[in-house]
């Protein structure tokens, strides 16, 4: 069974903000989904597009599971070296949520840090973006392509509302024919209950998986 475990709560495109002001400087944290790391370096230059006049946009992520680091990255910006994203790597890491991805942002206010104040503000704000952003549990969903007789639309349309079943297409020309998104958990209790239903006539053909 694929892992399950928190992400971020989001709507496609978007991203969750909040920020904080430490000695005057501004530190805006930007935290998003990422299930590649791909995805999260696109987050970051679209950051990095928007604040295009901040002094750094600091970033770190981890497109896999919690605290896996097998698809992490994280980088300075220009901060002294460590001060930054490994700091901010670390509150990713440690928080429980799994393909996420924070950039901060600073605009420097004119009092420097120093290295250990750097450390804090960049972690802190890190997670003070990862503390504040909604989660959900990574949902797999598996593809399946179904066919029976019509006489068992019934049946099976009240067992696909019992399962969370999504039907993603339908096509009554031959047979009753379905593509189906189904909750992993809910695949094999599909598969017996349809082959129950329909007497094992049903063509029943489980395709991928896919996270959601």
């Amino acid at each position: 069974m694929t892992e399950l475990y928190p992400v971020p709560d989001l709507p496609p495109g978007s991203f969750h903000r909040t920020e904080d002001t430490i000695r005057r400087s501004r530190f805006i944290v930007s935290v998003a989904r990422a299930a590649s790391p791909e995805a999260a370096h696109a987050f970051i230059e679209q950051i990095r597009a928007e604040h295009a006049q901040a002094t750094h946009n600091c970033w770190a992520f981890n497109a896999g599971a919690p605290g896996d680091t097998a698809q992490v990255g994280a980088s300075d910006d220009g901060e002294p070296k460590g001060t930054a994203g490994r700091p901010m790597l670390t509150a990713v890491l440690h928080s429980g949520i799994g393909e996420v991805v924070v950039v901060v942002t600073r605009y420097f206010g004119g009092i420097l840090l120093g290295t250990g104040g750097l450390v804090r503000a960049y972690q802190g704000t890190a997670k003070l973006g990862l503390e504040t952003v909604p989660t959900r549990e990574r949902e797999v969903l598996v593809r399946y392509v179904v066919s029976m007789d019509p006489a068992f639309d019934g049946s099976f349309q009240n067992l696909a509302r019992q399962l969370g079943v999504v039907i993603v297409s339908s096509d009554y020309r031959f047979d009753a024919s379905y593509e189906l998104l189904v909750p992993e958990a809910s695949a094999g209790k599909l598969e017996s209950e349809l082959s129950r239903i329909t007497m094992g006539e049903a063509l029943v053909d489980r395709q991928e998986e896919e996270a959601v």
